[in-house]
C-alpha cells in the first residue's frame, strides 16, 4: 500500500530499541583460541594407569588437580 504524494507515512513506534547483548563471560568460556583459556578435561587413560599403579589414591589427587586448574581460571 503506497502513501499519497503529499503525505508522510505514520510511524506509530518511532525508532526501534537498541539491543546490547553482553555475553563476555560465556564467550570467553567457549573460546578455544590462542589465549590458552581452555577447559582442562580429565583423561580416562590417566585415571586407568593411576588406578593400576596407585590403588586409586592417584585418581583422587589427579581429579583435584584438574578441578583446581579449571576453578583458578574461572572455567
Amino acid at each position: 500500500m503506497a502513501t499519497p504524494p503529499g503525505q508522510q507515512s505514520a510511524q506509530p513506534y518511532g525508532q526501534p530499541p537498541t539491543i546490547i547483548i553482553n555475553n563476555s563471560s560465556s564467550a570467553a568460556a567457549s573460546y578455544v583460541g590462542g589465549a590458552g583459556l581452555r577447559l582442562r578435561r580429565q583423561s580416562l587413560w590417566v585415571h586407568f594407569w593411576l588406578f593400576m599403579f596407585t590403588a586409586g589414591m592417584g585418581n583422587v589427587l589427579y581429579g583435584m588437580h584438574v578441578s583446581r586448574w579449571n576453578r583458578d581460571r574461572g572455567l
